[in-house]
């Protein structure tokens, strides 16, 4: 009896730890570039297979899913997961906008052993983000801000010693080598950036607002800044490019048909996030060896300053995932140290974790200015998604639909920034800056 209770007990020992065969979906990236690394990291997780997890062990198949490419359109399709609470993306990338308005749809990282711990190496500004109601929701994967890219061969040859440090001088000089490139190129323009009504022309007017000191929409201590002189004036800078230093065009352009653009020859300067620097210096690049990196310009007046849009994607777990232990340690092993570093050498995704700037195999790289450059990625403008919270995705809807009427020419930047100013009121409740309660503030009454 004794010896058959003992091989029973080992029989039960061995079920336990039998490897278990489990898939995990991960919704990720919107560009070639993104889907491609995606699949050689989720391969390089499953060449360690295989995992102990808990008491377990796990041979894990990650299979790697295209996103939509407009992080507008990306959201949407969560959305429609989410409330069929349908687990068929166990991950997914959240844009660092999101936390907010899903964290009831994902995962609390932090119920796992070590993902405190972990966060410690990350900038805590973007963990403080990813924390709703003490809950982390997303881990950090790799941070954003937009910045300028220059042609420097350009530059140099029309005689300027570096780029520009105002919207005015920008102007001033994509209006120049427009003129002389123009006569050989009729396909050559001044400056390309996201005109497209969708979250990407949220963040370019976020910086243009910025810039002039014209604050941030929504402020962080929950008043709505929108109807001011400095953000009509920066309207009306950015549509005054449209069909001059832009193609008429840009107000349906999104990243990558700025990219394509620029990366053809065909722009002097480009708007764009860092993930276009790989692409734009790889050896099929028609400018390769004359792309130029600097902070976004200045705009005129108090007050005005350089200003760069927070960006960045984290990791996010479905709160409906049948395997959310698995998909925890996968997205541990995706935004992990080497994980990032190897991001920031092969698709120019800036990391989250402080200690890879440092790296000397990044600082042997093309991406070194990466360090050079920390400061403006430390202190980029945040989107009003926390203060907005859940009703940041309605709220720039209205901010980019505003903005987009103003470039085309369907309306004035005064008269949409006063009617945007009453939108946003009415949607978030939130009072307008320097308003009493019970004023009528509308455009009107001014």
């Amino acid at each position: 009896m004794k010896k058959y209770l003992a091989g029973l007990a080992l029989a039960s020992a061995g079920m336990a730890f039998a490897q278990q065969d489990v898939t995990v979906t991960w919704l990720t990236g919107n560009t070639a570039t993104a889907l491609q690394f995606g699949k050689d990291a989720a391969q390089r997780y499953m060449d360690t297979n295989p995992h102990t997890i808990g008491d377990q062990d796990y041979n894990v198949t990650v299979e790697v899913t295209q996103g939509p490419e407009s992080a507008t359109d990306r959201y949407a399709l969560l959305l429609q997961l989410f409330e069929a609470q349908s687990g068929d993306a166990d991950l997914m990338d959240i844009d660092v906008i999101w936390p907010g308005d899903l964290a009831q749809h994902l995962i609390d990282f932090y119920q796992y052993e070590g993902v405190e711990e972990d966060m410690q190496a990350h900038f805590p500004a973007i963990v403080e983000n990813n924390t709703v109601d003490g809950k982390l929701v997303g881990i950090p994967m790799y941070t954003d801000a937009g910045l300028l890219y220059y042609r420097t061969d350009l530059l140099e040859e029309y005689g300027y010693d570096g780029p520009p440090a105002t919207w005015t001088e920008l102007q001033e000089m994509a209006t120049t080598i427009m003129e002389g490139e123009g006569a050989n190129n009729p396909d050559f323009t001044g400056f390309v950036w996201q005109g497209d009504a969708y979250e990407g022309l949220t963040c370019n007017a976020l910086e243009w607002i910025a810039s002039f000191g014209g604050g941030n929409f929504i402020s962080p201590e929950g008043e709505i800044e929108v109807f001011n002189d400095q953000n009509i004036t920066a309207l009306e800078s950015a549509a005054s490019w449209v069909g001059t230093i832009s193609p008429q065009a840009v107000t349906g352009f999104q990243e990558e048909d700025s990219r394509q653009i620029f990366q053809n020859g065909n722009a002097v300067f480009m708007r764009n996030w860092p993930y276009a620097y790989s692409l734009a210096t790889a050896e099929d690049s028609a400018i390769a060896d004359s792309v130029g990196i600097a902070p976004l310009p200045a705009g005129e007046g108090d007050g005005s300053t350089p200003a760069a849009t927070l960006g960045g994607w984290q990791m996010g777990v479905n709160a409906y995932s049948e395997n959310p232990d698995v998909a925890v340690d996968v997205a541990r092993f995706l935004t992990s140290e080497e994980e990032q570093l190897l991001r920031a050498l092969e698709v120019s995704n800036l990391p989250t974790i402080e200690s890879v700037y440092q790296s000397q195999e990044l600082l042997d790289s093309n991406v070194a200015w990466f360090a050079e450059l920390l400061p403006v990625f430390q202190n980029a403008v945040a989107r009003p998604s926390t203060i907005s919270a859940p009703r940041y995705n309605e709220a720039s809807r209205q901010i980019f639909a505003a903005v987009h009427d103003v470039l085309t020419g369907a309306t004035d930047a005064e008269t949409a920034m006063s009617e945007l100013e009453i939108e946003l009121e009415d949607l978030t409740g939130l009072p307008i800056e320097g308003a009493d309660a019970g004023t009528n503030t509308s455009f009107a009454s001014r």
